[in-house]
């Protein structure tokens, strides 16, 4: 069994962009950035800034993103093997290409995070539906160590590549990226898809322009590079991957906020960090094609 590709012709493999829906929630007045609130406006502006996909929209926005040509993604998790195949089946009938999860709790034993492996697999086979397990706290691949354990027992597995989640999470500064990067190899070669953020050893998620973020999008950019040299070099005609800024707000207590005032406001401007992140994107990609030249 293996997961379904993501294509869309017979073109060479190539990249898409898309964003997640929460990048777009609780945006401050004047960032420019769209307001899902005005309907299909807010898709023409993700439209024209080159976004060719969404991610996390309810079920509602689906015939407006079909009529623009703007495709979907959905998200979702799962805790016990059988829950995968319907939540697939049901993604698959709405229409989306793809879905990212969050698999387990990350209190599970090696014998129950392959069994949720193979349920992954198999509900990707059986309804055509590509599903990216993701690398994310408090899930099976909250671990860089038992997530590569994973991908080599499991080599069919395809991941969605939040690796904020690493960077942070388990200090990947302390004692030097560079030298996690060869180990991490069987996770680059499985990514297909990303949720592009970028924080410091110490907060998942930092408006770039702050000066501790800057190291790290060095290494981010090592990390994205080495995932999409890899998809190059495996991907068939026609076949794409997709980057996706996940930037949310102070709702789910990730971007960071300062005083403002009598109350608080978000240190940085999410949208325009989210176009940051296309443009360091496709340097990454501009130098996994010159690599393979």
């Amino acid at each position: 069994m293996l997961i379904p590709r993501c294509k869309d012709g017979a073109g060479p493999p190539h990249l898409r962009l898309f964003i997640n829906a929460g990048n777009l929630e609780g945006l401050a007045p004047g960032t420019g950035g769209p307001d899902l609130a005005t309907g299909e406006p807010a898709l023409e502006t993700l439209l024209a800034h080159g976004f060719t996909g969404i991610q996390g929209v309810s079920d509602t926005w689906l015939p407006a993103c079909r009529r623009l040509g703007l495709i979907t993604a959905a998200s979702g998790r799962i805790d016990q093997p059988q829950e995968i195949l319907p939540l697939a089946q049901r993604w698959q009938d709405a229409g989306h290409v793809c879905a990212t999860l969050h698999v387990g709790t990350g209190m599970e034993d090696d014998a129950t995070c392959d069994r949720l492996c193979a349920a992954v697999i198999s509900a990707a086979d059986r309804t055509g539906l590509p599903l990216f397990v993701e690398t994310h706290r408090a899930t099976i691949t909250q671990d860089q160590w038992r997530t590569v354990q994973l991908a080599k027992r499991h080599p069919e597995l395809r991941f969605n590549g939040d690796f904020s989640h690493w960077y942070t999470g388990q200090e990947m500064t302390y004692g030097g990226v560079e030298n996690r990067l060869d180990f991490l190899t069987p996770v680059f070669e499985g990514t297909r898809f990303f949720h592009g953020r970028i924080g410091n050893s110490g907060c998942i998620q930092v408006a770039l322009g702050d000066p501790s973020v800057q190291p790290a999008i060095g290494h981010f950019r090592a990390m994205w590079t080495r995932c999409l040299r890899s998809f190059r070099e495996h991907a068939a005609n026609g076949e794409w991957i997709a980057f996706t800024p996940e930037l949310l707000d102070r709702t789910y207590h990730y971007a960071r906020c300062i005083p403002a005032g009598d109350g608080w406001q978000e240190e940085g401007d999410r949208w325009r960090d989210a176009l940051e992140l296309n443009r360091i994107i496709l340097a990454c990609w501009d130098d996994a094609v010159r690599s393979a030249s």
